[in-house]
């Protein structure tokens, strides 16, 4: 499928509901569950099971106010859609977006060789229902960027489909330029205590962290914690001790919010896929305030729990927030 037919203007807005749709829904009734399309040779959206067995101390949680979800679980077709119910079930986008505030939103997008659908890169409608999110919480700028491995971040953007779909709902597309990246202290680290990190993502009101999950051939899984990656230089660098060191950027960035996009994950050959045998496609956003309860609950939905996964645990360690998934709040909605 070319960028041109996958997510032109006027589809694009279609999709995302962007034109005349309310895009805060919070209190809106769950509907019944919808029959799941089946593009792809391997799907199977069948409910993963929540539960999660700790064998490390988790140290903090982060409760969101009013009896609102800790960690919500969206599934539906519409993906604009389950993206606004997920967030307005932890308690709306007003929870983490002010009125003025300078918001950078971080998805993966790895490489220029593939669209969206090879389950790379995020979902771009995932981005742009962020980015109008945001914008209706009343924020006064909001960038998106990241800083792909493979070709030029220009060509990337295009590939991905994330540019357009940005463009079209009024957000920034940045390029991460080399002069704003500085060195910055990272106090709780336990392996490295300092790095060279992307200025405005240190100095912006609000990073929200909007992975794909998908397979990774070094760490198992890419989620949350390993997509913050993209905000600092020397990646290689981190590869020495690298899930430890994972947990040790996530605890200097601490990203406000994290949406985990499971509309489609690769299952097998991260993280650049390129064969849509590999995919699965779950039509599933994951959010919570907790990265690494959001990157717990992700991981279950490879058979996995995230104990399993070396940085999950490390971060959990860290008290960078908990692994328990029977101690909080999850909300699952069918749309």
């Amino acid at each position: 499928m070319s960028d041109e037919k996958a997510l032109n203007r006027r589809d694009f807005l279609k999709k995302a509901g962007i034109a005349g749709a309310g895009l805060y829904l919070a209190g809106c009734a769950n509907k019944s569950t919808k029959s799941l399309p089946t593009p792809f040779s391997e799907v199977n959206p069948e409910t993963p099971q929540a539960t999660n067995t700790p064998d490390v101390k988790s140290t903090q949680t982060i409760e969101p106010a009013n009896g609102a979800a800790y960690l919500s679980v969206a599934r539906g077709e519409d993906v604009a859609e389950i993206t606004r119910r997920a967030i307005a079930a932890i308690g709306g986008i007003e929870r983490f977006v002010k009125s003025g505030a300078d918001v950078i939103i971080k998805p993966n997008i790895c490489t220029d060789y593939y669209t969206y659908e090879y389950a790379a890169t995020t979902n771009p409608i995932v981005v742009a229902a962020l980015v109008s999110l945001a914008f209706t919480a009343g924020a006064a700028r909001v960038r998106v960027m990241d800083n792909p491995f493979g070709g030029t971040a220009q060509s990337a953007y295009k590939r991905s489909g994330i540019k357009d779909a940005v463009n079209a709902a009024g957000g920034e597309m940045e390029v991460m330029n080399q002069n704003k990246f500085r060195k910055a202290e990272i106090p709780n680290g336990l392996d490295i205590k300092e790095w060279d990190f992307y200025k405005d993502i240190l100095d912006a009101d609000v990073v929200i962290d909007v992975p794909i999950a998908k397979n990774h051939g070094t760490t198992g899984l890419t989620l949350g914690a390993k997509n913050l990656m993209g905000t600092v230089l020397n990646r290689g660098q981190i590869h020495t001790n690298i899930h430890q060191r994972i947990a040790d950027l996530v605890s200097r960035i601490k990203p406000a919010l994290t949406v985990v996009d499971a509309v489609r994950i690769l299952m097998r050959n991260g993280p650049t896929g390129g064969n849509l045998d590999d995919v699965k496609q779950l039509n599933t956003v994951i959010a919570s305030a907790d990265i690494v309860a959001a990157d717990a609950y992700s991981a279950t939905l490879f058979g996995m729990k995230g104990n399993d996964i070396g940085y999950i645990k490390a971060a959990a360690e860290m008290g960078l927030g908990t692994l328990d998934l029977t101690s909080i709040k999850i909300e699952e909605i069918s749309v």
